[in-house]
């Protein structure tokens, strides 16, 4: 992934995450790249999962980047070990392109955040464009493969529109000198209805 923060994702980290604030659980954290990225103020509490053991060790190495001390917790985002209604915001970037089932991280996402809660989110997606759409259904198998399970093609706005949350902010970019089967990204914000 070093290729990818040089080629303009970090910026694109930064961007995802700028709202986060409270206590805050990222989902799927991988190595930490996100740590960096996060707002030096407003968090009070950093809580990272992450199911892969080696993936964790580099994430608990890098905690020193993260504006407040972090716990990392070994789970994945379909499976989440917290009580209803525990962060203020939850955070995922390139998650849901990995995830087994998205509709249920959804559901996690949404069991877990309080009313009025935000979930932010960055993530590969579906090109709107039909002929780059067919490229990336063809090319996916071959992806998913060399790039650990990244779905490159997924209509993850529609998902996430159809889970428990309310889109508040959805932008789709481009990734900066990616390949061209994953450069659509989708960049946002959703909401936990209050009662």
């Amino acid at each position: 992934m070093g290729a990818s923060q040089q080629a303009g994702l970090a910026d694109k980290r930064r961007e995802a995450l700028a709202e986060a604030s409270g206590e805050v659980l990222e989902i799927g954290a991988g190595t930490g790249l996100n740590l960096a990225a996060y707002p030096r103020q407003g968090i009070t509490r950093l809580v990272c999962t992450e199911p892969d053991r080696a993936m964790s060790r580099q994430l608990e190495a890098r905690s020193s980047d993260a504006p407040v001390a972090v716990e990392v917790v070994a789970a994945s985002a379909e499976k989440l070990p917290f009580a209803d209604d525990s962060f203020d915001c939850v955070t995922g970037t390139l998650v849901l392109c990995e995830a087994s089932s998205p509709k249920a991280a959804l559901a996690e996402i949404a069991r877990v955040l309080r009313p009025g809660g935000r979930y932010l989110f960055l993530e590969h997606v579906r090109s709107s464009d039909a002929d780059h759409a067919r490229m990336q259904d063809r090319w996916a198998p071959l992806w998913r493969l060399m790039a650990g399970g990244c779905n490159c093609n997924r209509d993850t706005l529609a998902t996430i529109s159809g889970s428990p949350l309310t889109v508040d902010r959805a932008e789709v970019g481009r990734f900066p000198k990616a390949p061209k089967i994953v450069k659509p990204l989708l960049i946002g914000s959703a909401s936990m209805p209050r009662p």
